[in-house]
């Protein structure tokens, strides 16, 4: 099956099986390979991409689905050497240490700070909550968030 998407602002034109999930076409059709593979059952959040904006498990979405939308993975956020706030926000609040969830955090991070811009600690958990870090206990990574939004005490 031939689909179109358009992935960190670069159009993409491919011919996929139709059972291919989302995360393995960015991985190996696409080539980006910031979006970890956890779980394989959207429990870890891991995956998480945008597809038209929204926060999305990519190990939950066919690639076939995404035809004709707008992805935005990991490797779309910084412009050039600067990084996109949220990624600014976690290097300097410290909140990773092994890495494999960062990327996915940081990526359902982005989608609800444009939901809710000004969240609280309560949000930020609450939002976060289909994301699992196995090292940091979250902490820092609410700190993180809340950073980003402006919004730390």
């Amino acid at each position: 099956m031939r689909i179109e998407t358009t992935v960190n602002g670069q159009a993409h034109e491919h011919d996929v099986e139709p059972r291919l999930l989302l995360v393995q076409y960015l991985r190996e059709v696409v080539g980006l390979t910031g979006t970890k593979i956890g779980c394989d059952t959207s429990s870890c959040g891991a995956c998480t991409v945008l597809v038209d904006g929204e926060s999305v498990k990519s190990c939950t979405m066919l690639a076939a689905q995404a035809d004709g939308s707008e992805i935005t993975t990991i490797e779309g956020l910084a412009q050039g050497d600067e990084l996109h706030p949220v990624q600014a926000a976690f290097h300097d609040q410290h909140a990773l240490q092994c890495g494999f969830c960062t990327a996915g955090m940081v990526m359902a991070t982005v989608s609800l700070l444009d939901e809710i811009p000004s969240p609280t600690e309560r949000d930020v958990r609450l939002g976060l909550e289909g994301n699992l870090c196995r090292c940091t206990g979250y902490h820092n990574i609410v700190q993180a968030v809340l950073a980003a939004a402006g919004t730390s005490r």
